[in-house]
């Protein structure tokens, strides 16, 4: 549309709410508050959430990317270190939670896999199901047969127990 209008062509309907005109010499007390309140509350209270808006885009913190340090594993706490035990407790429990995300964004590959190949899954998809099974069978190497209050002493428990038996046979075969 044109900037410049030809205004009696298109006349403005006239208002029917007459213009308040003032007939009092005295402010409105509203608009002073408002004006008081603007200046008093809201133009420091902006004034401070825009400063911390800008500073915290120059230190962008995604916490989904959060990093942990890695804290000794139960096998290495001192005896009676309770805070050792506690630690190495969570880093176990972190560890399984990441093992379990990456067996099921193995088994949703396969899964798009097969849906994407479709009769030919078998052939094409033998990459995936291979991984899959290699990283299914790792974990439940490491958590199978813990149940739903495995803790990190019963985990280290089982690997103990499935060296030992690795010894055994490794033994047992070469005599």
């Amino acid at each position: 549309m044109p900037e410049d209008r030809d205004w009696e062509a298109y006349k403005v309907p006239p208002t029917r709410t007459p213009a308040v005109e003032r007939t009092t010499s005295v402010p409105n007390p509203v608009t002073f508050f408002q004006t008081v309140f603007g200046y008093v509350v809201e133009a420091p209270v902006t004034f401070v959430r825009e400063w911390i808006e800008r500073q915290q885009a120059k230190n962008k913190f995604y916490y989904y990317h959060q990093k942990f340090r890695r804290v000794p594993d139960l096998s290495e706490c001192l005896e009676g270190d309770y805070l050792c035990f506690y630690e190495a407790e969570a880093q176990w429990r972190r560890d399984r939670m990441v093992d379990q995300e990456i067996v099921e964004i193995i088994r949703e590959r396969l899964g798009a896999c097969k849906q994407r190949e479709g009769p030919n899954q078998f052939q094409n998809c033998a990459k995936e199901m291979e991984q899959l099974a290699q990283v299914t069978k790792a974990y439940q190497d490491r958590y199978g047969d813990l149940g739903v209050h495995g803790n990190a002493r019963t985990c280290l428990m089982k690997q103990k127990h499935r060296m030992m038996e690795e010894r055994k046979a490794q033994e047992n075969a070469s005599q």
